[in-house]
């Protein structure tokens, strides 16, 4: 089979298309043939030394993925022929970029009618961030004030919809190319970031999923009424915003997101009632990662990037 693989750290020219061998399912993985793979900033990160969770090249990227499971020899979950899409075995290697996956059968859901495989490939990771964070940890419901840092990109434009599926009043900071977007996803209240300083916009908040980190982390504290909830994707450990939340009698939590199918399930269920939509931003060829990972460096998307195999 092809993976796309890097024998060195640095730019999006170290990722070449290579023959590798088929992986081997162990008992309770299916042998997944991947149609589409969904790319995510970490991954431009972890391609450039920016993080060591995969240790030292050469190494295989990637973990969402949707394809048609090939061989099913340890499980009785899934049969070759079924449609199936996840985010197996994340922060594990998944070593999604590549023809065919093993991925653990418990990690995948069934692909409804209403994605196609682009779609389904663009969603878990994003899906699970945003449902993990808003609708298991912060517990959102019917009338809640939500803040979302950032709804224009991936988890961001998928926390909108999810926030107003449950019934919230939603905010968001974008950009002002953006605001038509955020706003056809449901946002009530759009903040250019570039214009408004959102502090001074927006008071009594009961839930900011920050996707952002950095100052506006820290600065999303004054406007949280008491007792409100803080969940951000970008720094899970910091301990002193955790201890300034408490101080100012708020919550905190970060969120690192895991493999679930509950929530994959719970994100299928809004798509197929209509109360969701992954928007996928551009679609490259298997071959053309590099280019694609370019495109993921300059950011400024609107949704999600996606390879199709």
């Amino acid at each position: 089979m092809r993976v796309i693989t890097q024998h060195s750290l640095g730019g999006p020219e170290v990722l070449t298309v290579e023959d590798a061998p088929e992986p081997r399912p162990l008992p309770t993985e299916v042998l997944v043939r991947v149609a589409a793979i969904g790319l995510n900033p970490l991954e431009a990160r972890l391609r450039a030394g920016e993080m060591p969770l995969l240790g030292g090249p050469p190494f295989v990227l990637g973990w969402d993925v949707s394809g048609v499971v090939e061989a099913a020899p340890g499980t009785w979950r899934w049969r070759p022929g079924d449609e199936v899409f996840g985010m197996p075995l994340f922060p594990r290697p998944a070593r999604a970029y590549a023809e065919l996956v093993a991925a653990p059968a418990l990690h995948l859901v069934r692909r409804p009618a209403a994605l196609s495989h682009v779609e389904a490939a663009a969603l878990p990771v994003v899906g699970l961030t945003a449902w993990q964070g808003l609708v298991d940890l912060a517990g959102v419901s019917a009338g809640d004030r939500v803040l979302v840092h950032g709804g224009g990109g991936g988890v961001g434009h998928v926390a909108i919809q999810i926030a107003k599926a449950f019934g919230a009043h939603v905010v968001t900071t974008a950009s002002g190319s953006k605001r038509e977007f955020v706003e056809g996803l449901g946002a009530d209240e759009v903040i250019d970031h570039r214009e408004v300083d959102f502090t001074t916009a927006v008071r009594d908040v009961d839930v900011v999923l920050d996707t952002l980190g950095g100052r506006t982390v820290w600065r999303s504290l004054a406007v949280l009424r008491p007792g409100g909830h803080l969940v951000t994707m970008t720094s899970e450990d910091d301990a002193g915003l955790g201890a300034a939340a408490a101080a100012a009698g708020l919550r905190f939590s970060g969120i690192a997101v895991d493999p679930d199918p509950v929530g994959l399930r719970g994100l299928v269920e809004l798509v197929e009632r209509g109360a969701l939509r992954v928007h996928v931003d551009r679609v490259f060829p298997f071959e053309q990662v590099v280019e694609a990972h370019r495109a993921l460096e300059a950011g400024h998307l609107r949704g999600k990037l996606v390879l199709t195999v």
